[in-house]
């Protein structure tokens, strides 16, 4: 059963798979002094073109935690989208383990957080009754599957900066997003401006894995303490530093995310040919948002799963995959004609 609910439903690349098969060839020394782990980590350094730290954990959750408990005091805030998936969808994991308050700011249609909604919230400082705001956290691509353009991101971080913030980038789908806008990983986060980055693996094709990744030399001090102490250094890091390294040697990570963001361009042409569907918003990464009859959800879910985000207007998430093939959605328009 193939579906359109997640990315994280689809298995794993074949390079990662074989990956994982040569990591487990030999012994290698734990917790990230291996040989596999060390040359990852330049690889990091080469496709960023800086001189970045790198963390391997085990989830986003994990990733979102590590970054901003490193760049944050308990006493701060943090400035996020209001349907940002660190304030709506980490079960509050992010402000429990980093003690941080977040606020969560009105986007645009679109999904995208603007200066003028950060501005209205950059406040009180110096004021000890309120949570200092020091960290801005933005989403790529976003929950709604837009894509912020480099100028859109350096424009946010700038004010950030300006007021003394630092800017992370919750990036689960950081792939799909540059690969939609058909630069390299370096322009959209070193020439950007962004502090540090949560890039996601596992949504991308990996078995398991994510990395936090470190620009700002300031954030640099005690991150390494935390990523023992939030739990997320893992004994055989090997295992994760292979997979990322199948993914970015030779960009294997455009290839195929461009391939999901490609079929979900597919599933939007073929959607619109329904009189009674809505795509409510621009497809620009892997997802298609569109309103659905409501009739249509167990039939179609049963055979195709997929998620209801909005449920007052029917508003369906369809997320695409490395492996969605046009006969997958070809089979969904096949029962769509048929309702």
């Amino acid at each position: 059963m193939k579906s359109f609910a997640s990315d994280n439903y689809a298995g794993v690349l074949p390079e990662v798979m074989n990956a994982l098969v040569l990591a487990n060839e030999v012994h290698a020394r734990s917790y990230g002094a291996d040989e596999i782990t060390a040359r990852t980590r330049k690889l990091f350094c080469d496709v960023f073109e800086a001189d970045v730290d790198v963390y391997f954990v085990f989830n986003g959750t994990g990733a979102n935690v590590l970054s901003i408990s490193s760049a944050t005091q308990s006493y701060n805030s943090v400035l996020c989208a209001d349907i940002s998936h660190i304030y709506n969808d980490e079960s509050a994991a992010p402000e429990t383990f980093t003690g941080c308050r977040f606020f969560p700011l009105p986007t645009n249609e679109n999904g995208k957080l603007t200066t003028d909604a950060i501005q209205q919230r950059l406040i009180r400082k110096g004021d000890i009754h309120y949570a200092q705001t020091k960290l801005l956290s933005l989403t790529q691509s976003t929950e709604y599957g837009t894509v912020y353009t480099r100028d859109e991101i350096k424009e946010l971080a700038t004010l950030a900066h300006y007021n003394e913030l630092y800017v992370h980038v919750d990036g689960s789908r950081f792939f799909n997003a540059t690969a939609s806008l058909g630069c390299s990983l370096a322009d959209v986060v070193t020439r950007t401006g962004v502090d540090i980055l949560s890039l996601g693996g596992t949504k991308a094709g990996m078995m398991f894995g994510e990395a936090v990744v470190v620009f700002n030399k300031d954030l640099k001090q005690h991150i390494a303490y935390k990523h023992k102490q939030s739990m997320q250094l893992a004994s055989k890091t090997r295992f994760i530093a292979a997979q990322f390294e199948a993914m970015l040697q030779g960009e294997t990570w455009r290839k195929h995310a461009s391939h999901a963001n490609e079929m979900a361009q597919n599933l939007a042409a073929s959607l619109s040919a329904f009189p009674q569907v809505k795509i409510t918003k621009p497809v620009q990464a892997n997802a298609v948002f569109a309103e659905l009859p409501k009739a249509w959800n167990v039939p179609l879910q049963d055979a195709y799963p997929f998620y209801i985000w909005k449920e007052a207007t029917n508003e369906a998430r369809l997320m695409c995959s490395f492996d969605t093939t046009k006969d997958d959605i070809h089979g969904f328009m096949d029962m769509m004609k048929h309702l």
